[in-house]
C-alpha cells in the first residue's frame, strides 16, 4: 500500500503514483497524478489568459495557437533538459523509450520555461502578437501552471529536499525506498519542497496579478517580475533538494536561477528605461485633454 504521511501533524494519505488502472479494448491503461496535475495547471493558465488577454491587448485566437505551440515544445525541452543533466544519462541509451515515459517524472522546469518562451518569440511574430506583452501574460499562467503542477510531485513522493523536524516535515512509502533523492536519512521526515514551490508560486501569481491591474507600465514588466520572482526562490529552494540535477559540483538549477534574477533586474530597467524615453502619441493626448475640456 502507497500512502504518504506528516508524522508531526498526524496526517496519514493512502494515496500512490496512479489515480485509477483500467483495460480499453484489452490495453491496459494508467491515469496518474502526475498528468493530472499538469493538465488541470495548464487548464487553469489558459482560462485565466483567456479571460485577461484583452488587458493586454491580445486578441484571443492568436493568443491560444501561441499558447498551444509553446506548451508542446515546453514539455519536449522540459524532457530534452531533465536527460541531459541526469546522472544516468547512459540508462536512457540502454532503455531509449524511457524518454518517452514522462509520467514517471523527469521534467526540468527551467527547459520548459526556456522552450516555451523561445518559441514564444517565433510564434508572436508568426501570429502577429505583440511579444512582450504575451510574455507578461505567459508569465502569469506559467505561476499558475507551476503552482499547481508541482503537486504532481506529492503524489509521486519526489521533489523534496533534505531531513527535517519541522512539523510539517514528511514522510511515504516511496521516500522511505531512497529511490527519489540522495544523501538523507530515509527513516525521517523531509522537506516538502514541493509544496514550498507551489507556494512561492502561487504568491507570485497573486503579487505580479496585482501589479498587471494597478501599475502595469510597459509591456514586459511582469514578465520580468516573474523571472526575478521565480529565480529568487528557486534559488533558495534547490538548495534543500536532494534530486538535484548536477554539472560538476554545481546545482544547475541554482546556476541557472542566479543568472535569471541578473537578467530579470537588468530587464526591467532596461524596458522601462526604453518605455519611458519612447515618444509620446500626441493625438492621444489632444483627444484625452480635449475630453477633459
Amino acid at each position: 500500500m502507497e500512502y504518504i504521511e506528516f508524522p508531526k501533524l498526524g496526517f496519514l494519505f493512502e494515496v500512490g503514483p496512479v489515480l485509477a488502472e483500467f483495460e480499453l479494448f484489452g490495453i491496459p491503461f494508467s491515469i496518474r497524478w502526475y498528468g493530472v496535475m499538469i493538465a488541470l495547471g495548464f487548464l487553469l493558465a489558459v482560462l485565466y489568459g483567456v479571460r485577461c488577454a484583452h488587458r493586454f491587448d491580445i486578441k484571443l485566437d492568436p493568443m491560444l495557437d501561441v499558447a498551444l505551440v509553446a506548451t508542446v515544445v515546453a514539455v519536449l525541452c522540459a524532457r530534452i533538459y531533465y536527460i541531459l543533466f541526469h546522472d544516468g544519462i547512459a540508462t536512457f541509451w540502454e532503455d531509449p523509450l524511457r524518454v518517452f515515459r514522462i509520467w514517471d517524472g523527469g521534467l526540468a522546469i527551467y527547459g520548459g520555461v526556456i522552450g516555451a518562451f523561445v518559441t514564444g518569440i517565433w510564434m508572436c511574430k508568426l501570429r502577429k502578437v505583440p511579444t512582450l506583452k504575451m510574455f507578461d501574460l505567459a508569465s502569469l499562467g506559467f505561476l499558475i501552471g507551476q503552482g499547481i503542477g508541482r503537486w504532481g510531485n506529492f503524489f509521486n513522493q519526489e521533489a523534496f529536499g533534505g531531513n527535517t523536524d519541522l512539523p510539517w516535515g514528511m514522510t511515504g512509502s516511496i521516500i522511505m525506498t531512497g529511490n527519489n533523492g540522495a544523501d538523507y536519512n530515509t527513516a525521517l521526515p523531509v522537506h516538502p519542497t514541493f509544496l514550498y514551490e507551489s507556494l512561492w508560486c502561487l504568491l507570485g501569481f497573486v503579487l505580479l496579478h496585482i501589479l498587471s491591474k494597478k501599475r502595469y507600465r510597459f509591456g514586459g514588466q511582469i514578465f520580468c517580475g516573474y523571472v526575478i520572482w521565480y529565480g529568487i526562490g528557486r534559488f533558495m529552494i534547490e538548495g534543500l533538494r536532494t534530486d538535484s540535477l548536477m554539472l560538476g559540483s554545481m546545482r544547475v538549477s541554482q546556476l541557472l536561477a542566479a543568472l535569471f534574477v541578473i537578467a530579470g533586474v537588468a530587464g526591467w530597467f532596461i524596458l522601462k528605461a526604453r518605455a519611458e524615453g519612447a515618444p509620446k502619441d500626441l493625438f492621444e493626448e489632444e483627444e484625452i485633454n480635449g475630453e477633459a475640456d
